[in-house]
């Protein structure tokens, strides 16, 4: 098609792309093309508009490396990862679930720790947690050998590829449910802390009049086979920014209950996991 006036642009795109093999492919990339066209010509978007669009998806790969995703951060910080995981988990978004994003921070080879063992792999200063968790089933039903990792960030809010004064793999650990379906771990209790802000997806938070701050929160990733692979955050309760997280991962189930006990802490949670296909994520940093 010769292009005479910009109303026939989308139709030229959507016939070049009609022969795509795969059909989901397809859909998804017709849906695609449709809408960003629909937004340009909605915002009725300037040539300067445009090049700054594609200076912040440049960024996005340039900001990312081995231990930092900016591509994963964007995505988090306009909800769009919260927003997949609500629509494919929790009978298909029609009822809350204890799934939530993964995060930009999940490595694939935590440390395999027993059972009620410490994943402080350094000295870490901070009010002690001790953490005893329950993986059930749908029907109550506890799930034994799941494997469990645990990670988190540090008291003042790192994470430990952030931070050069902690040990590789600190508040990091793989536990197995026992045949109670129950793991429990010690570490020390979470804070909050503000996304990297030193990319494009800082600047468009500041532009935004955002603050950058998560709520405290554990993360755990649960694999089964025969079950689908639970990916959540248990939040700290009593944490200032749990109506205004910066990436809008906390719903209302995964607010944990942090029990004071003495000088430390003590958390206790129930996973439930639904039946499905055992497939972990692509870990995005190393």
């Amino acid at each position: 098609m010769i292009i005479e006036r910009q109303e026939q642009v989308t139709d030229a795109v959507l016939s070049a792309m009609a022969e795509t093999a795969d059909p989901r492919l397809k859909e998804i990339m017709e849906a695609l093309v449709r809408h960003l066209h629909a937004f340009a010509r909605e915002v009725r978007l300037t040539e300067p508009e445009w090049e700054k669009a594609i200076e912040y998806a440049v960024g996005l790969g340039q900001f990312t490396n081995d231990t930092h995703n900016e591509a994963v951060l964007a995505s988090d910080a306009v909800g769009l990862s919260t927003l997949v995981c609500l629509l494919n988990n929790g009978n298909a978004g029609n009822t809350e679930t204890a799934a939530a994003l993964l995060g930009p921070f999940w490595r694939m080879h935590s440390p395999r720790t027993e059972n009620g063992g410490s994943i402080l792999r350094s000295e870490t200063p901070g009010a002690r947690l001790a953490a005893s968790c329950l993986v059930r089933d749908g029907k109550g039903q506890p799930i034994a050998g799941a494997e469990v990792d645990v990670w988190q960030a540090s008291p003042i809010g790192m994470y430990e590829n952030q931070d050069e004064n902690q040990a590789d793999m600190n508040l990091r650990g793989k536990f197995v449910t026992g045949a109670d379906g129950r793991f429990a771990f010690t570490s020390v209790k979470p804070a909050g802390y503000p996304v990297p802000t030193h990319g494009v997806v800082g600047r468009m938070l500041e532009a935004q009049n955002r603050h950058p701050f998560r709520p405290a929160h554990i993360h755990f990733l649960i694999y089964k086979p025969g079950f689908k692979t639970l990916i959540t955050q248990v939040f700290v309760d009593d944490d200032k920014h749990l109506e205004s997280d910066a990436v809008f991962g906390v719903t209302r189930s995964l607010i944990g209950d942090f029990a004071r006990d003495g000088d430390g802490y003590t958390l206790d949670y129930t996973f439930v996991m639904e039946p499905g296909e055992a497939v972990l994520p692509v870990p995005p940093i190393k």
